[in-house]
């Protein structure tokens, strides 16, 4: 009896893990937190007594939701400190239409960085809100507040969010193209070529933690951003380029051997025909968790 208690633990977990990670990492911007945080909640689940649980999942999320705003709120502290823009690590995913389903379609790495703009409660109702879907009721009774009050938690963060970030849609297809010859044009270092395929307002957001060179503020306009990218790219010449769609939007793995040492996050204007943001990653810290793809 007692091993089969373990085992339907086991599986309503398993069952919600993914949904679980995707909300902590969405709420955090970090894979390693956002791990752990999931952990946590597993920790937590294996003591509860399950017959006084009528709604797992809702019980799970509750849990992990409450972990990662805590989490948040430790390390935004932390990152006071920090050299150079912060941005989230980058989640590779490969999935299929499961995993879509599950996520509702994922949180794209630029909104993440908009995100990092407002509190951690305002973050996690529109990450539930937003994300997930979740009803202001549910989120209410996720968060311990009223459905009046995440109303208005919502409503400030989708204020927040919308003026910094407006709204457009790029044809994936479009998107991937644009996001390919600027690749290339940053590999093979040629100021020309970026011009072509730079967005006049492009901005490049860069994260070296202190840990290799980077841009130590985000490089706005279009020409800065080719002779940075320029002087830059063709370090990564002869490295392996591997794309997937994070939160939809086309993000490159560069491979040296078999180590991460860069990932790319392209984002498109509503044309799909030109670049308006670049996410750098180059933090070896933030990069080490994607060494499970090579």
């Amino acid at each position: 009896m007692a091993d089969d208690i373990v085992d339907e633990r086991a599986t309503v977990f398993a069952a919600n893990r993914n949904l679980l990670f995707a909300a902590a990492y969405d709420i955090l911007g970090s894979v390693t937190d956002a791990e752990d945080v999931v952990q946590d909640t597993w920790l937590s689940w294996e003591r509860v007594d399950h017959a006084a649980i009528e709604h797992p999942r809702a019980y799970l999320m509750r849990i992990v939701v409450h972990r990662a705003v805590d989490q948040l709120r430790k390390a935004r502290r932390l990152r006071e400190d920090y050299i150079g823009p912060w941005l989230p690590e980058p989640l590779w995913t490969e999935e299929g239409a499961d995993g879509r389903e599950e996520r509702r379609g994922g949180v794209a790495l630029g909104l993440l960085v908009v995100l990092e703009t407002l509190s951690p409660l305002e973050r996690a109702a529109f990450v539930l809100r937003e994300a997930f879907a979740y009803e202001y009721d549910e989120i209410a009774g996720i968060l311990d507040r009223t459905p009046a009050a995440v109303r208005q938690l919502v409503h400030r963060a989708r204020g927040h969010v919308h003026a910094r970030r407006p709204r457009f849609t790029a044809d994936r297809r479009a998107a991937q193209v644009a996001a390919e010859r600027f690749v290339n044009a940053a590999v093979g270092g040629s100021v020309t070529d970026l011009l072509d395929v730079l967005a006049p307002e492009v901005t490049l957001w860069n994260d070296g933690g202190g840990r290799v060179r980077a841009a130590l503020r985000p490089v706005h306009g279009a020409g800065k951003v080719a002779r940075l990218l320029a002087a830059v790219g063709p370090r990564y010449a002869g490295c392996e380029i591997r794309w997937a769609f994070p939160g939809g939007t086309p993000t490159a793995l560069i491979v040296a051997g078999d180590r991460p040492v860069a990932v790319v996050t392209v984002e498109a204007d509503s044309s799909g025909g030109r670049v308006r943001a670049v996410y750098g990653m180059a933090n070896p810290e933030k990069l080490a968790h994607l060494s499970r793809h090579n």
